[in-house]
C-alpha cells in the first residue's frame, strides 16, 4: 500500500501511459556510445539475457536489442507495453510493475533508463539482486536537462514557468553539464552491489516548435497540471520558438550511465550461474 506521497507517485508513474502514441514519437532514443560503453563493461551480447525495467515504447529496448542479447521489458503502462510490442517484436513484454513481477529466469542484466527513480527504493535493490545471476550487472541511466544550445531561450522560458506554474522556484537555472553531481542512491552503499562505474555523456537535440512542445506533453509534471495551465504555457513559449528562434531550437541532454556489479549474499535468492 503506498501512503499519501507515495500515492501521487504511483499516478504519475503511469501517467505517461496515457498517451503512448505521442510518447512513442517525441522521446528522444540514447546515444550510440552508452550502449558500446555498457557492452564492454558487461559482456553482454549474443546468448546473454537481459531485463529492462520502464521501456516505455521502446526508446533504449531498441540499441538493447542491437547487442544481441534477449530482452525481456517489464513495462507498467498497459498501452506503452502494447506499442513497445508492436514496435520490437522480437522483445519479451511483460505488463507489471516491476515490483510485482515473478521473473521466469535470472539475467546476466538489470537495466532502467530514465526510469530508476519510479521504482519502490525501499525494495528494487534487493529485488534486481534476486533477478541477476552470479557475476551480472545492475545499469541505471539518469537523464538531466541543462545548460547549453539555445540558452537564452531556456532562460526566457524559466519566465514562462514562473508565470504559469507558481510552484517554479524563481532562483532555478539548468547548470552545465560539469556542475551535474554524479547521481547517487542507495546501490552505492548496498552490500548487495559492488562500486559502481560511472560514464557520461552530453549530446544536444534540434526541435521545432511543434516537436518541443509534443515532448514537454509527455513530462509527468506537465501532465499532471490542470489543462489551461499547460495550454497557456505551451501556447507562449511556442510563440516564443517561432516569433524570436526562426522555429527552432536546441536542447542539451546529459545522459550518465551507471553499471554496478552485483555481489554474492547469503540469503540474497539468486541463482548461482544463469
Amino acid at each position: 500500500m503506498y501512503g499519501h506521497a507515495g500515492a501521487v507517485a504511483d499516478n504519475l508513474r503511469s501517467i505517461f501511459d496515457e498517451d503512448a502514441d505521442l510518447y512513442d514519437r517525441s522521446r528522444p532514443d540514447y546515444p550510440p556510445a552508452l550502449f558500446a560503453d555498457l557492452v564492454n563493461i558487461t559482456g553482454i551480447g549474443a546468448g546473454s539475457t537481459v531485463v529492462e525495467i520502464g521501456p516505455g515504447t521502446g526508446q533504449a529496448t531498441r540499441g538493447l536489442l542491437a547487442t544481441g542479447a534477449a530482452i525481456t521489458a517489464v513495462e507498467i503502462g498497459a498501452n506503452m507495453a502494447r506499442r513497445l510490442q508492436t514496435n520490437l517484436p522480437d522483445v519479451r513484454v511483460v505488463n507489471a510493475a516491476f515490483e510485482d513481477w515473478t521473473p521466469p529466469a535470472a539475467a546476466d542484466l538489470v537495466t532502467s533508463f530514465t526510469a530508476w527513480h519510479w521504482v519502490d527504493r525501499k525494495v528494487r535493490a534487493r529485488l534486481v539482486h534476486q533477478v541477476l545471476c552470479a557475476g551480472g550487472h545492475l545499469a541505471t541511466v539518469t537523464t538531466s536537462h541543462v545548460r547549453g544550445g539555445s540558452v537564452e531561450f531556456f532562460d526566457r522560458a524559466q519566465e514562462s514557468y514562473l508565470r504559469w506554474d507558481p510552484a517554479t522556484d524563481p532562483d532555478e537555472r539548468l547548470l552545465p553539464p560539469d556542475d551535474i553531481p554524479p547521481t547517487t542512491d542507495e546501490i552505492d552503499t548496498s552490500e548487495l552491489f559492488g562500486p559502481g562505474v560511472r560514464r557520461r555523456y552530453v549530446r544536444d537535440i534540434d526541435y521545432t516548435a511543434d516537436t518541443y512542445l509534443d515532448v514537454l506533453r509527455t513530462y509527468s509534471n506537465h501532465r499532471a497540471w490542470p489543462e489551461d495551465v499547460r495550454n497557456g504555457l505551451l501556447s507562449e513559449l511556442r510563440s516564443l520558438i517561432n516569433d524570436d528562434y526562426g522555429g527552432v531550437i536546441t536542447k542539451t541532454y546529459l545522459h550518465e550511465l551507471r553499471i554496478a556489479p552485483a555481489l554474492s549474499a547469503s540469503g540474497g535468492g539468486r541463482p548461482p550461474a544463469c
